[in-house]
């Protein structure tokens, strides 16, 4: 993930530009983080460090969402659409 990409997450799932903290960007960034590490697996099914670090970075999105889920329910069922996570 390259600046670029990582500032029109932000802009896109912040509430300005600046907003790379909240919950919402978070889970957005991990996401494609996510995504961008499962590719890689698929070429590279032995690498088990990456494999480790990918399986703490859902555990830890979970966790964002089940928080995100408590504070805010609408903000959260928009958040999962947009990401077209949780089936």
């Amino acid at each position: 993930m390259n600046l670029k990409n990582k500032q029109e997450i932000i802009k896109q799932y912040g509430k300005n530009e600046k907003d790379s903290g909240s919950t919402a960007v978070q889970v957005a960034l991990m996401s494609q983080k996510i995504s961008e590490l499962t590719e890689h697996l698929k070429s590279n099914q032995k690498d088990f460090a990456t494999k480790r670090g990918l399986l703490m970075m859902v555990g830890k999105r979970k966790r964002l969402l089940s928080y995100l889920k408590s504070q805010n329910l609408d903000e959260y069922r928009e958040l999962i659409k947009k990401l077209g996570i949780r089936g």
